[in-house]
């Protein structure tokens, strides 16, 4: 997993979920889906919306989305298994 598709990643959550952060306020690790990033069910399917449409990559049912969304980490492990 490229550090380059991890911080794509970052700027898409941002971006897609209209947050004022900066990439790197989130942590490769970091939970996703905790209450530090406060990220709704609308976010969350925003976020995999956008995976399709950028990278192809189908998250489909709340149970995948979050262990995709688990982390960034996770996220990018995702694209890239599906990727392959």
């Amino acid at each position: 997993m490229t550090d380059n598709l991890k911080h794509a990643l970052k700027i898409l959550i941002i971006e897609e979920c209209d947050k004022d952060w900066e990439a790197h306020d989130i942590s490769d690790d970091a939970p996703l889906l905790s209450e530090r990033f406060d990220l709704d069910s609308l976010d969350v399917l925003q976020i995999c919306m956008a995976i399709k449409q950028q990278y192809g990559v189908r998250i489909e049912g709340s149970a995948a989305a979050r262990r995709a969304l688990k982390s960034i980490n996770t996220l990018a492990q995702t694209i890239v298994q599906a990727r392959d």
